[in-house]
């Protein structure tokens, strides 16, 4: 965590570099916390999995990552999921004085996490929310793209769902309406924050159990879970091949 913490922070004073002419460099980068559902659909979307290879950042965002990194033989140093990524950068943006955006979930869900976010971080700038309920460029999607403008926030968290907001932010960026240092796809994080989604609990996420805790809490998720095993299955495949080969 602390490495990605530290390349987060990179990308925002990178960013907000001033150059000779005293104008900001104003680079934006995209961070993608990554799990093995989103993986295992970008073996079958070139879209997806060229969206995935130009992000700035990529986190293992799951267990199943994790396991597929150590078993293929490239093993990344642990898990950086949404949340635990928010939770570990509020501090840090209290203390720099980055200023942050929440965007996304259902209406009142943003607000409320950044009251909840707040009180754990009284001098936390969280400069503005919005809901996620809106469509592709619609009037109220330019609306939050001028919002999102006229209040320069350092962090701007994405919760649309996956990959949904990695689309989003990346549609953004390349058509030059995002000038935003770090964007960062959190999925259901502030769901969990605004307290109106319990986590699973904390022996579950020891066991890397994270997924059935949340498979129990939305059953109606299972056939998105059915995608697990297939990407069990497609790695051991590949680490089979790799063994052969070598």
């Amino acid at each position: 965590m602390a490495e990605t913490i530290e390349q987060i922070r990179s990308f925002i004073n990178t960013s907000n570099l001033t150059t000779s002419n005293h104008t900001n460099t104003g680079q934006s980068r995209h961070v993608i916390t990554l799990n093995a559902e989103i993986v295992y659909q970008a073996q079958f979307n070139p879209a997806l999995l060229e969206l995935i290879n130009r992000a700035d950042l990529v986190t293992p965002d799951g267990a199943g990552v994790v396991w597929a990194s150590r078993y293929l033989g490239q093993p990344v140093p642990e898990r950086v999921t949404g949340i635990d990524l928010i939770n570990a950068l509020a501090p840090v943006a209290e203390a720099a004085g980055w200023k942050v955006f929440l965007l996304g979930a259902a209406p009142g869900v943003a607000a409320e996490a950044g009251q909840k976010l707040r009180k754990r971080y009284p001098r936390l700038s969280i400069v503005g929310t919005y809901h996620g309920y809106w469509q592709l460029d619609s009037a109220e999607e330019q609306k939050i793209l001028e919002l999102i403008e006229q209040t320069r926030p350092d962090l701007l968290l994405v919760a649309l769902g996956a990959p949904r907001q990695e689309f989003w932010i990346r549609r953004q960026l390349d058509l030059g309406r995002l000038k935003v240092p770090v964007s960062i796809g959190v999925g259901g994080s502030l769901d969990v924050i605004s307290g109106r989604v319990q986590r699973a609990p904390a022996w579950m996420r020891r066991l890397q159990l994270e997924w059935l805790g949340r498979l129990i809490r939305e059953p109606w998720r299972w056939r998105r879970m059915l995608a697990l095993p297939k990407f069990v299955f497609r790695v051991w495949r590949q680490g089979r091949q790799r063994i052969k080969c070598c």
